[in-house]
């Protein structure tokens, strides 16, 4: 059997507002509460992917990439810019505004509350 990943925790300040946040500017499907007492938020990344946000009392921020096509980057990027996220080019500073990415030919970074980093990178 190949090894994937079916889910990762995601730490969050709350839960509900965490998962809608990463669903609305990654244009991704917040799914139902699931877990004991619906204690998870899951979004679902892809076919056989989860990211299940759950609300901690002291979370501490983690750094989860994507890899997207062009037209998918476009519009993660629209919508950062209509919700006025910070964004940037750089780990270090993700609200530089740029998408002149290191590794690859476009990407940006962004945060959430819990100071988690998302990283979204596209080949053109």
């Amino acid at each position: 059997m190949t090894v994937s990943l079916n889910h990762t925790i995601v730490p969050a300040v709350d839960r509900t507002e965490a998962a809608r946040f990463f669903a609305t500017v990654m244009g991704l499907e917040a799914l139902p509460p699931a877990g004991h007492d619906g204690h998870f938020a899951p979004v679902r990344v892809n076919d056989s992917l989860t990211l299940d946000f759950m609300t901690v009392e002291h979370p501490e921020g983690h750094h989860l990439a994507f890899d997207v096509d062009p037209a998918t980057f476009d519009a993660i990027l629209a919508r950062v810019r209509d919700l006025g996220v910070p964004y940037g080019n750089s780990p270090r500073d993700p609200a530089n505004g740029r998408t002149d990415h290191p590794l690859c030919p476009r990407g940006l970074f962004f945060t959430d509350a819990a100071r988690n980093l998302y990283e979204v990178m596209s080949p053109a």
